[in-house]
């Protein structure tokens, strides 16, 4: 499971990993709350309750862009048969990744919002409050683990902790 996760991600030794933590979320906006209420529990859970507003705001911002921007327009024919956005959390002894998995294959574009825009800061501000952030496109495994194509993207951010 964190396998697929980790390409694209600086070097992180995988014997590190103390934790892991992954839930789907509805194609609803309503599902950011849900999101940030999991990462709570979770970080709670890791003793990591300090870095609750770091994380959940980056948590917010990648979840809101999936639901946004990955999923297929309603009545769209079947782009991906699993439409659905998936959280993952992963803890690591120093480091803390956030990664949101989306059908879509369109890359993540982080672009300049005017001043009076009400959006388009969300990787501004996932730039701004991680340590570091970025994508790759999300393999889709078949029997055996082998990876049979590309099925939407993983976009990531990272802590340190």
């Amino acid at each position: 499971m964190l396998e697929p996760l980790r390409q694209g991600l600086p070097p992180i030794d995988p014997s590190a990993v103390s934790g892991s933590a992954t839930c789907t979320l509805p194609a609803r906006f309503e599902a950011v709350g849900g999101a940030r209420r999991f990462t709570r529990t979770t970080l709670n859970g890791w003793g990591l309750t300090e870095r609750f507003d770091d994380v959940a705001l980056v948590v917010s911002e990648l979840v809101t862009n999936a639901l946004r921007h990955a999923l297929p327009a309603e009545g769209a024919t079947g782009e991906s048969p699993d439409p659905a956005v998936r959280l993952h959390l992963m803890r690591w002894s120093s480091r803390l990744v956030c990664a949101v998995r989306d059908p879509s294959r369109e890359s993540p574009i982080a672009s300049e919002a005017p001043d009076c825009a009400e959006s388009g800061r969300g990787l501004f501000l996932v730039e701004s409050f991680s340590d570091s952030w970025g994508w790759h496109p999300s393999p889709e495994t078949g029997e055996f683990g082998s990876v049979r194509a590309t099925r939407g993207k993983v976009v990531w951010a990272l802590f340190r902790i």
